[in-house]
This record gives structure tokens, sequence and C-alpha cells, in this order.
């Protein structure tokens, strides 16, 4: 989508970066020219991301094991990429956790949890790294991950779609509050694209036998991964400077035909609609 060397010289830090859409957002900063730090708990899958993505594009990770809801553990991550590249330019908060259930179902450690990796784990490292470009007078650039559910909400993820708004929230307030640090906020609100892992708990395989997602979006189909890393690199980027306190929604249409009262029409059958526009014309005769 861009230009080979758009993020040349940026340091990329990315939470939840060793696998699934964290990994392919990481691998296309590399491919325009930008240094990664990918951060999680799993350090071996990290390790071999970074082995793998440094090889593929010939540009340094380094990989940082982490747990994003101890604070103290996001400063030693932010310090050790700092040592590492010199500094930071770029946070992108990915890192998260969800999983189906009815909330009547759910303990308080499981509420926890998820908030704990989508919420905390976010502002963690955005009050980590924020602090430090005010202080140095560098700005910066955070892109969060949220989901077309922050602002609707959903039943069964209540957890998530709490932990979600409250990222959108504090992505639109700092937006505005930090901006005069040339600091820039903005998030994308992904509609379905398959991962391995997430994906699975979110749609285990005999659930996903009754329910194909993709039936739910208009273009007829999921997202692929590059499509969401090439929004993701211009939102980085500084082609996007006068972007700020936004979320882009890029889901195929997915929420909007949820949203829309009478979007389930489309089932009714061509023939159908005949027997309905008599009935109608009937009606309006009396």
């Amino acid at each position: 989508m861009l230009r080979e060397d758009a993020l040349e010289g940026k340091t990329i830090l990315v939470t939840g970066g060793g696998t699934g859409l964290g990994k392919a957002m990481t691998k296309y900063f590399l491919e325009l020219g930008a240094n990664a730090i990918i951060a999680s708990r799993k350090l071996e899958v990290l390790e071999k991301t970074a082995k793998e993505l440094s090889e593929a594009t010939g540009k340094e990770v380094l990989p940082l094991a982490c747990d994003v809801r101890n604070h103290l553990d996001v400063d030693k991550t932010i310090q050790a990429g700092i040592e590492k590249f010199g500094k930071i330019d770029i946070l992108v908060n990915n890192a998260a956790g969800n999983f189906i259930s009815p909330t009547e179902r759910l303990s308080p450690k499981a509420f926890d949890t998820i908030i704990g990796i989508v919420l905390q784990g976010t502002y963690n490292f955005t009050l980590g790294l924020g602090k430090n470009w005010i202080e140095k007078k560098t700005g910066g650039t955070i892109l969060n991950i949220v989901t077309t559910y922050s602002w609707t909400g959903s039943g069964y993820v209540v957890p998530s779609a709490a932990a979600k708004a409250g990222v959108l929230a504090m992505t639109r307030s700092l937006a505005v509050e930090w901006a005069k640090y040339g600091i820039r906020s903005n998030a994308i609100a992904p509609g379905p694209f398959p991962t391995k892992g997430a994906w699975d708990r979110l749609f285990p395989e005999n659930l996903r036998k009754k329910f194909d997602v993709k039936n739910k979006v208009p273009v007829g189909r999921v997202g692929e991964h590059q499509e969401l890393a090439n929004l993701a690199a211009y939102l980085v980027s500084d082609f996007s400077a006068y972007v700020n306190g936004e979320v882009i929604t890029i889901d195929g249409g997915e929420w909007l035909k949820g949203a829309g009262e009478f979007n389930h029409l489309e089932l009714i059958p061509n023939e159908m609609w005949d027997t309905i526009e008599q009935m109608v014309r009937g009606a309006n005769k009396k």
C-alpha cells in the first residue's frame, strides 16, 4: 500500500506481536523500513516470530517477554526497547484476550483477566511511552486495536466489550489532551479476521459448522491479514499526520448490517416478496 521507505528510521512496539494480526502488522512495518519490538508473555513464541520476520525482511526484531497487566514489566520492556534502538516512535496496543460465555457463568477472575489484558495493558504501555515522549519532547504515535462492539456493546463477550469501550474512550480523550505534545492517538476496529488461537477460542469447530461468520458480512468474506496491516501502516505513518482521535472500521460492512433493524430481511426469497407486496397493498386499501 505504501512506498517501501514509508516507515524508515521508525521503531515500533507491538504488543501481542508474536502471533496473528500482531505478527502480520509487524511484518509489514518491517517491510516498510521500521525496526520492531514485539512483546507478550510467551518468549519462545516471540523468539520464533522474531527470527522468522528478521530473515524474511532483513530488519531487526527485538522479542521481549512481558505481562502487559504488570506496569513494572511494561516499564522494563519500554526501557529495553529504548536501550536497543535508541528510541520508540510508535506504539501499537494489540494484545487482547477474549472468550464467549453467558455473562452469568463468568467469575470475577475471568472478568479481571480480560479487563487486565485489554484495558489495563493498553493504559500501562500508553502511560509508559506517553510520559517518555512528553519528557523528551519527541512526540509519538499510538494505534489501538479495538472492535466494532466497542460502541455498540455485545452479549456473550461482555468483559471484552467493556474493556474495548474503555480503550476507545482513552483513544479519543488522549487525542485531544496529548496533541499539544505531538502525540497522535487513533484506533482500528477490525471485523472478522480469522487467526489461529483466538479464532478457535471464539468459534470452536462445532460452533463454526453451525455459524458461518462470513454470512454476516455484506462483502461475503472474512478479512485478509494484509488488509489490516495496510490500514495500520498508514495510520502509524507520517502520511496520516492529520488523522487524530479517529477509529476506522475494517469489517466489510458487518457491523452496519447488524445494526440495521431490517437488514435480516435479505433472508427472504424473491418469490416471498411478491406475496408480501400483495399483503402490503391490501392493507393500504383498507
